[in-house]
C-alpha cells in the first residue's frame, strides 16, 4: 500500500490537483462526445447544436480550478458561474430557437466547473463518484428512457410512501427493547424490514423494467436477489414448455440458489458485521461455486431472448407487505428468542433445519438483530448457514415435483447437493465453540 503521508503530500501539490481537474473534465468531454454523436446517428435529421465536447470541457474545468484558487473568498469563483450562467442563457435561447429544449449540456458543463472546488476541498473518491455518476447517467440515456416509459405511476407512489417510512419515521422509533420477549428494538426490527425490502425492490425493478428480454441465466441472479424459491418455481414450471433440455434454464434455477448466499450474506454485512468472519467463508464459496457452475451451463445451453416469465410477487415495498413481513419478523424472533431458552443450542439447530422450509429472511433478519447473550457468534452464524441449506433443500423438492425430468436433468440433485452441503457446513461451525 502506498505511504499514507506520500499520498497526503500529493494530494496537497497544486498541480497534482490541477492535472486532476484537467483530466476529468477532458474525460467528462469524451463521454459527451460520445452521447452527442450517438443521438446524431438516431435522429440524423435534427441537427446537433453543442456547446463543445472534449476541450470544451476540459477548458470549463481548468477555469472552475483556477478561479477557485487565485481568490480564496469564492468571489472570483462566484462571478465565473454567473458568467457560465448567462452564456448557457444565450446557448439555450438559440436552442429554443431551434426546436430544441434539452438542457443537459450547460447541466454537465455546470458539473465540470466544480470539478476545482471538489478536488480542492473533498477526498479524491468523491470526484471520481461526481464523475461516475455523470458518465453512467450519459450512457444510460436509452435504458433510462425505456424504464420512464414502462415505469408504472403507482411504483413511484409507492417508493415515495417507503420512503417517508424509512426516512422520517425510522429515525423516530425508540432505540430501546419495548417487551422482554422481543430481543430487539423497534428501531432494530424496522430498519431490517426496510433493508431487506430495499434489497429485493433492487431485483424487482431490474427484472420488471430494465431486463426483460434476457436470458435465464439473468433471471436466476435476479430471481436469487428478489426470492431464489419463487424463481426455482417458476423456471421448473417454464421446463414443462419445452420439448429439450435447455443448459440455460437449469443454469437460471442453480444461479438463483447461488445468488441467494451472497444475498444473505450482504445482509449479515448491512445488520450485523460481527458475524461476517464467522459466514464470510461458506457463503461466499458456496455462492459463488453454485453461479460459477451455473454459468458453465448457460454457455452450453441455447441463447433466448424471450421475454421471461414474471417471479409472480408483488412489489416488495408496498406498505402491506412491508409490515406483513415485519410482524413475521417479531413472531420469528419471539420463537427464536423461546427455542434457544429452552432448549440451547440443539434447538436452535433444529430451527434453522425447519425454518428453511419457509421464507427464511424473517428468520435470519431475527438472527442478526437479536440480542441472544447466551449463544456464541459461531453458533448465531451456524444457524444462518443451516437456514440457507434446508432451503436449498426445498428448492430441490420444488424443482423435481415441478420440472420436466427430461428437461431439468440433474438440478433437484445439484441443489440437494448443495443444500447438504450447507447444512454439514453449519452444523460443523456450530459446533466449533466447544
Amino acid at each position: 500500500m502506498p505511504d499514507a503521508s506520500l499520498t497526503s503530500e500529493l494530494l496537497s501539490q497544486i498541480w497534482f490537483r490541477f492535472v486532476l481537474a484537467a483530466l476529468f473534465g477532458f474525460l467528462t468531454g469524451l463521454e459527451f462526445r460520445e452521447y452527442i454523436l450517438q443521438r446524431s446517428k438516431e435522429s440524423p435529421d435534427i441537427p446537433a447544436i453543442s456547446l463543445g465536447s472534449t476541450r470544451t470541457f476540459t477548458f470549463v474545468a481548468i477555469l472552475g480550478y483556477v478561479l477557485f484558487i487565485l481568490d480564496p473568498a469564492f468571489r472570483l469563483y462566484i462571478g465565473g458561474m454567473v458568467s457560465l450562467l448567462l452564456f448557457f442563457a444565450l446557448f439555450y435561447w438559440h436552442k429554443l430557437k431551434g426546436g430544441q429544449a434539452g438542457v443537459l449540456q450547460p447541466v454537465v458543463a455546470l458539473i465540470v466547473y466544480t470539478y476545482g472546488p471538489l478536488v480542492s476541498l473533498q477526498p479524491p473518491w468523491f470526484l471520481v463518484l461526481v464523475f461516475v455518476a455523470v458518465v453512467f447517467t450519459l450512457s444510460a440515456r436509452k435504458t433510462a428512457h425505456r424504464f420512464a416509459e414502462k415505469l408504472e405511476p403507482q411504483e413511484i407512489l409507492t417508493l415515495a410512501k417507503f420512503l417517508l417510512l424509512s426516512g422520517v419515521i425510522l429515525p423516530l422509533l425508540p432505540d430501546r427493547p419495548i417487551s422482554p420477549l422481543i430481543p430487539a428494538t423497534p428501531f432494530k426490527i424496522w430498519m431490517a424490514v426496510v433493508v431487506i425490502s430495499a434489497i429485493s425492490y433492487a431485483g424487482y425493478i431490474l427484472k420488471k423494467y430494465l431486463l426483460q428480454q434476457q436470458g435465464y441465466l439473468v433471471i436466476g441472479l435476479l430471481g436469487g436477489l428478489y426470492s431464489s424459491t419463487a424463481s426455482t418455481v417458476v423456471l421448473a414450471r417454464k421446463s414443462r414448455d419445452i420439448t429439450v433440455a435447455d443448459a440455460s434454464l437449469n443454469a437460471g434455477i442453480i444461479a438463483a440458489s447461488g445468488m441467494m448466499y451472497l444475498r444473505l450474506l450482504a445482509l449479515v454485512a448491512i445488520m450485523n458485521p460481527g458475524l461476517l468472519r464467522h459466514t464470510a467463508l461458506p457463503m461466499m464459496l458456496l455462492g459463488l461455486a453454485a453461479i460459477g457452475y451455473a454459468y458453465f451451463l448457460d454457455r452450453k445451453g441455447k441463447e433466448t431472448t424471450e421475454a421471461l416469465p414474471d417471479l409472480g410477487r408483488a412489489n416488495p415495498l408496498e406498505l402491506g407487505i412491508a409490515l406483513l413481513f415485519a410482524l413475521l419478523f417479531v413472531v420469528m424472533m419471539v420463537i427464536t428468542q423461546q427455542v434457544i431458552n429452552h432448549f440451547g443450542q440443539n434447538g436452535l439447530d433444529v430451527l434453522s433445519l425447519v425454518v428453511g422450509f419457509t421464507d427464511i429472511d424473517p428468520f435470519v433478519l431475527s438472527i442478526l438483530s437479536g440480542e441472544y447473550t447466551i449463544m456464541d457468534p459461531h453458533q448465531l452464524a451456524a444457524a444462518i448457514v443451516v437456514a440457507a441449506g434446508s432451503n436449498n433443500l426445498l428448492k430441490a423438492a420444488y424443482a423435481f415435483a415441478l420440472g420436466d425430468r427430461k428437461t431439468i436433468l440433474h438440478v433437484p440433485s445439484f441443489l440437494l447437493l448443495l443444500g447438504l452441503a450447507t447444512i454439514g457446513w453449519g452444523l460443523v461451525l456450530s459446533r466449533l465453540v466447544h
